[in-house]
């Protein structure tokens, strides 16, 4: 016998709460198991390796350090590293890293960075570059949007038309 599409929907939506339910159980359970070793086993953050995580989440996105003038380079990305902790903008006197290294016979290319010099006319005030972010919605013509920010207006004309977001999604 055929179903309609309304008994499927039916039948979709009872599945989706038998299988929230059945995670819901299977979790409750894991996290037992987990609680239960690491109480056996005294395990710390440490040994489950998130202090890597809070670590990170404590500096933020840029650290925020002083040259010897004063001066805050926070957010600025150093041109020159050295695998070891040491790094320099570029700007300046050479540290003394630096000088040693190519009093060694080592060149200044070794230690450059890949990542993009900041213009110094750039300032204070520059707006800095917004990350790309993946496509969630297309409306197939090209035209894309991250679902981030402010609807473009596409999304707006689409969804005026009486089409569900949904029908835009990747």
């Amino acid at each position: 016998m055929t179903q309609t599409y309304s008994q499927l929907v039916k039948k979709i939506a009872a599945l989706q709460q038998k299988a929230a339910s059945a995670r819901a159980k299977e979790i409750a359970g894991v996290v037992d198991r987990i609680k239960e070793a690491i109480a056996f086993y005294s395990l710390t953050a440490k040994d489950l390796g998130f202090n890597a995580l809070t670590r990170a989440a404590r500096q933020g996105p840029a650290r925020r350090t002083k040259t010897s003038t004063g001066k805050s380079t926070a957010g600025a990305a150093p041109k020159f590293q050295d695998g070891q902790g040491n790094s320099w903008g570029g700007r300046g006197p050479r540290p003394a890293w630096l000088r040693a290294a190519l009093a060694s016979g080592r060149t200044l290319e070794e230690f450059a960075t890949s990542a993009p010099a900041v213009s110094p006319k750039a300032g204070r005030n520059a707006r800095r570059a917004e990350p790309v972010l993946p496509a969630k919605y297309t409306d197939g013509s090209g035209r894309t949007w991250s679902g981030r920010g402010r609807r473009p207006g596409w999304v707006n004309e689409a969804l005026a038309q009486g089409r569900p977001l949904q029908s835009l999604a990747l």
